[in-house]
């Protein structure tokens, strides 16, 4: 552990955290001068069947025995600082691991490390990721108009407090900026090694919510906070190197410039992301949210610059002759802030390498506006419900394999009784139950 983060500057807590199903930072926070490199601390294993609405849902596989540690990452420090009325602390993640010191099954965490290893190991190839995220100021007051100076301004001092403790975090903030729906923001990060980019998504959402609230404001990462109106996404950027540093999905001679192993990558995505939604979509709010007309995923395809796919061929830049080939990239579109960022991340990356391993035909680059609202092009639709998402899930038993059966039971009694808070709510009341949540 970095004894100079931690110690010299003082910081009098250190928070060992980790992220549940519910995408819900959890953990411990110990004096800071007390956590040594190699340090653990205790954890429990029901802890990870906690829902969102805060209690621990029945007949999981986890009861009141059984003890697990935490165990920070040394390269997984986060320094909080500059947030008014709140100290400064430390945010360190944690993998779960059992008391003999072995990875625990449903380690979100571990899953996606895992899951990078296995590129590496079998394909050559290093992955460099990034997370934006969208959000509401639920308490903005002014005239919100999209992309404008005004807005930008209206959000001041709190759009350049976020920044400024991003970058003191060593989150590398790329841009923030007044987003589509009302009241709306996006911020977004550089690109890393994948556990550091998913590491980020976490710390970023519990930042900016921290820096609101010491302003007395309320933001809201909910995928729809009012029905019909924008929705906040949480779209994921991607790309994969050889040993070399070259862009695997990089080829000037194929459509769209998209290497056959790129097609093939895309193709083990869109062909498990039905069975997937559960994973990356969900809430039920979620599906208020994937449909035409709501500027997010409406279809299950990979367009070239299209923001309505679920994976979305990014475009280059190439001004004063900036090469493309380290730029092309994949932006997969369909998650939100209720999908754990570990899982969200290793669940994509993991479809992708299966999509490597059966040599999948290159799925289709669909160039242009597609046609979602009346099923003239052919394009699979998401489910149309968390509901319907959950059943995909569960019967799908190459996707379940790739997780531990206790991961999988857990998850699905979680989303289950979640289904039930939420079942005689209207849809207004759901997005307002989720905000509150997230």
């Amino acid at each position: 552990m970095n004894d100079d983060l931690l110690v010299k500057n003082l910081v009098p807590l250190t928070f060992v955290a980790t992220s549940d199903f519910t995408a819900v930072t959890k953990g411990r926070s110990l004096p800071s001068a007390h956590l040594k490199e190699g340090s653990t601390t205790g954890w429990v294993p029901a802890n990870i069947g906690i829902g969102a609405g805060g209690h621990i849902a029945d007949k999981i596989p986890f009861g009141a025995t059984g003890d697990l540690r935490l165990r920070p990452d040394p390269e997984a420090a986060y320094p909080i600082t500059g947030v008014p009325g709140k100290p400064d602390t430390t945010v360190v993640f944690a993998d779960v691991i059992t008391t003999s010191g072995e990875p625990w099954g449903c380690c979100p965490r571990t899953f996606l490390r895992e899951t990078v290893k296995a590129l590496e190991s079998e394909f050559g190839v290093t992955v460099r990721a990034s997370f934006e995220h969208e959000f509401m100021d639920r308490d903005g007051a002014d005239a919100h108009h999209p992309f404008s100076w005004r807005s930008f301004r209206a959000a001041e001092p709190l759009g350049s407090r976020v920044v400024t403790a991003m970058e003191a975090a060593g989150l590398e903030p790329e841009n923030w900026l007044p987003e589509y729906g009302k009241h709306q923001y996006e911020v977004t990060m550089r690109p890393s090694d994948p556990v550091s980019a998913a590491d980020r998504a976490i710390v970023v959402r519990d930042l900016v919510r921290d820096v609101f609230a010491a302003a007395g404001r309320r933001a809201s990462f909910t995928p729809m906070l009012s029905p019909g109106e924008a929705g906040n996404g949480v779209h994921v950027h991607f790309s994969l190197s050889d040993d070399e540093g070259r862009n695997v999905f990089f080829d000037p001679n194929r459509p769209g410039r998209l290497s056959e192993l790129g097609g093939q990558f895309a193709a083990g995505i869109l062909n498990r992301s039905r069975s997937l939604a559960a994973l990356f979509a969900p809430l039920s709010a979620s599906y208020l949210r994937l449909r035409p007309n709501q500027w997010a995923s409406a279809g299950i395809f990979l367009g070239l610059h299209n923001r309505e796919a679920l994976l979305r061929l990014c475009p280059t830049v190439e001004i004063d002759g900036r090469d493309p080939e380290p730029q092309l990239h994949f932006e997969f579109r369909g998650g939100d802030v209720g999908a754990n960022p570990w899982l969200l991340l290793g669940s994509v990356l993991r479809a992708g390498l299966e999509g490597l391993r059966e040599k999948a035909p290159p799925a289709q680059l669909r160039e242009g506006e597609v046609n979602l609202r009346d099923s003239a092009d052919d394009i699979p639709e998401f489910p149309h419900s968390l509901e319907e998402a959950l059943e995909l899930f569960a019967a799908d038993e190459e996707v379940r394999g790739w997780f531990d059966p206790d991961l999988v039971e857990t998850y699905l009694r979680i989303k289950r009784e979640e289904l039930d808070e939420v079942a005689s709510l209207s849809d207004t009341e759901t997005c307002e139950w989720y905000a509150r949540v997230y």
